[in-house]
C-alpha cells in the first residue's frame, strides 16, 4: 500500500490529500477529527468513495463521531499504549447495533472494545481487590494486559518494571468499565480521576458533556486543588474560530448534565497544547492550576 503523510496537520491539507490520494484509511486523533467536523466550507470535500479512520490517544466524545459520520467517514475507536506495542483492543461493529439510533451508534463507537487475536488476554480488575469487575458497564477497574506484544520491561529500570507487571500483568494505569457485550470502555487515566470530598470524577465523563456545546473545539479537565474538597475539575477549552461561550454559560450548560460535584468550578479559555498528532497534553495544564 501506499503510506500518505502530511508535513502540516490541518483539515485542508488532510481533505486535499484524502481527495488527491484516495486514500481509504487514515489515523487520527480525536482532536484532528474534530478539526474535520469543525472545518471551515471551503475547505472540505465530497467522497464518493469508501473512508474510514481509526482513532486512539483519548476516548472521543460521541459528538465527534457522530459528526464525522455525516462527512462519510466511518471511524473505529482502539485502545493501547506504547508499552503493548500499539493498540490491543477495538470496537468492532456488530451487525445489531446497525439499526439503533444514530446517537447510540456513536456511544458504541467510543468504546475502545474487544481484544484482538494476537493479544493473550484484556482484563479489567478492581484496583482494591484485584477481582476482575462485573460485565454491567458500571463498576470500574484498571486495564491489565498479557501477550507477546507487550514489552519486557523499562530499559535499566527494575523498580519501575516489577511495579509495571505485578501478578504477571501488565498494569496499563488506565480506568475502564466493561459493558455487557465484554466492551471495555475507557474512564480515565489513574492519575487523571479526580477525588473530590471522596466521589471519583472521570475527566472524561466531563469531556464528553463538554464537547457537546456548539462553540467548543477542544476541551480538557485536570484536577485543581481545593481547600474543603481536596480536589475539584478544573475546564481548559478551546473555542471554534468565530465563535463565543462565557464560563457562566459553559457551567450552566454542565450542569445540565452532571451532578454538581462533577461541574467544572474553574473555567480557562485558551488553545490548548498538543503533540505534532494532535494529542492533548494534560500535564502542562496541569501546572497552570497547581
Amino acid at each position: 500500500g501506499c503510506v500518505v503523510c502530511c508535513r502540516v496537520i490541518n483539515a485542508a491539507n488532510i481533505f486535499d490529500a484524502i481527495s488527491q490520494h484516495q486514500i481509504t484509511h487514515f489515523g487520527a486523533a480525536p482532536v484532528v477529527l474534530g478539526m474535520l467536523v469543525n472545518a471551515r466550507e471551503d475547505e472540505k470535500k465530497i467522497f464518493t468513495h469508501r473512508i474510514h479512520a481509526m482513532t486512539a490517544g483519548a476516548p472521543p466524545a460521541p459528538a465527534i463521531l457522530e459528526a464525522t459520520a455525516k462527512l462519510g467517514i466511518t471511524v473505529m475507536q482502539v485502545y493501547g499504549l506504547t508499552e503493548t506495542y500499539g493498540h490491543v483492543v477495538h470496537c468492532a461493529w456488530q451487525d445489531k447495533w446497525n439499526d439503533i439510533p444514530f446517537q447510540e451508534q456513536a456511544e458504541r463507537k467510543a468504546m475502545q472494545g474487544v481484544s484482538f487475536p494476537m493479544t493473550e488476554q484484556v482484563r479489567v480488575v478492581d484496583v482494591e481487590t484485584g477481582v476482575d469487575v462485573p460485565h454491567d458497564g458500571i463498576s470500574m477497574g484498571e486495564i491489565l494486559v498479557r501477550g507477546n506484544t507487550v514489552m519486557k520491561g523499562y530499559y535499566k529500570n527494575k523498580e519501575k518494571t516489577d511495579a509495571a507487571f505485578q501478578g504477571g500483568w501488565f498494569h496499563s494505569e488506565d480506568l475502564a468499565v466493561v459493558d455487557a457485550d465484554g466492551y471495555i470502555e475507557v474512564k480515565d487515566r489513574l492519575k487523571d480521576i479526580i477525588i473530590s470530598g471522596g466521589e471519583n470524577i472521570s475527566s472524561v465523563e466531563v469531556e464528553k458533556v463538554i464537547y457537546k456545546h456548539p462553540s467548543v473545539l477542544a476541551a480538557a479537565i485536570v484536577a485543581m486543588k481545593h481547600d474543603k474538597w481536596g480536589e475539584v475539575p478544573a475546564a481548559f477549552i478551546e473555542l471554534k474560530d468565530g465563535m463565543t461561550a462565557s464560563e457562566n454559560e459553559i457551567m450552566d450548560f454542565c450542569r445540565e448534565y452532571l451532578a454538581g460535584f462533577k461541574c467544572p468550578k474553574k473555567i480557562i479559555f485558551m488553545e490548548l497544547p498538543k503533540t505534532a498528532t494532535g494529542k492533548i497534553q494534560k500535564f502542562q495544564l496541569r501546572d497552570l492550576v497547581v
